[in-house]
């Protein structure tokens, strides 16, 4: 973003970013960008709201007003994560009714998230059978060794003295595990595609979030993160349940 930004810049075109990740746009120094907490993939927040992306777009372009740059605007926090529920609402609500979990059938919720996985790999393999393409790979283990994935997760939401032995030496363990988060979210989600091509995007959030263990790992990782106080954590648990 930065990068493309400097030579648009260097072109004489004035450049304005809309950041979902403040701390990138912190360490990049765009010449303008605009922080919104929003989920990933709504950086004008929800569809079909016009007003409210409206007004998104008019606070990214009040940073050209500003006498010097680099410049790092702020959207109101209280705006609140415009886009999807929170896993931990997505969660609550799901509590009071019965999940249907991995296999879709009206089972209770498995309580063990690697079974899990085990029983949505029918539902992905036949989804890159039938479009050839994929968003698993960021961590470059096969997913069908995604089982060992979760143990190290599950060690990691207690300490972090946890590791992966093919985790890469040029990255860092908090760094792995967000590839983890985002690899998993992936499969999961690719699978329930498949498995249930009716439902719409809402409905795969919620059921991530709301129904499966994989989504509950992940945020009760997110949680432990958080709570550490360590700003390098907290930064890598903003993107985990997003």
């Amino acid at each position: 973003m930065s990068v493309l930004a400097r030579v648009f810049e260097a072109a004489g075109l004035t450049t304005v970013a809309v950041a979902l990740v403040r701390e990138h746009a912190q360490r990049t120094r765009p010449p303008r960008a605009l922080w919104v907490p929003f989920y990933f993939g709504y950086a004008m927040g929800q569809p079909d709201d016009p007003a409210f992306q409206h007004d998104v777009l008019a606070a990214a372009l009040d940073t050209l007003r500003a006498d010097a740059g680099p410049v790092l605007a702020d959207y109101p926090d209280d705006a609140g994560p415009i886009g999807m529920p929170q896993a931990s609402e997505v969660a609550a609500s799901a509590n009071g009714g019965a999940g249907n979990g991995a296999s879709g059938n009206g089972a209770s919720k498995p309580l063990d998230a690697a079974d899990e996985i085990t029983a949505l790999r029918s539902y992905y393999e036949r989804w890159v059978e039938q479009r050839g393409r994929s968003a698993v790979g960021l961590t470059g283990v096969p997913q069908r060794r995604f089982r060992g994935i979760i143990r190290f997760l599950e060690a990691y939401a207690d300490s972090d003295d946890a590791d992966f032995d093919d985790r890469p030496a040029d990255v860092s363990v908090p760094q792995f595990v967000r590839y983890c988060a985002d690899d998993l979210k992936a499969f999961c989600y690719e699978a329930r595609m498949n498995q249930r091509p009716s439902d719409s995007e809402a409905d795969v959030h919620r059921w991530f979030w709301g129904e499966t263990a994989v989504g509950a790992l992940i945020d009760r990782i997110t949680q432990r993160l958080n709570a550490t106080g360590d700003t390098r954590l907290q930064a890598t648990a903003y993107g985990l349940s997003r």
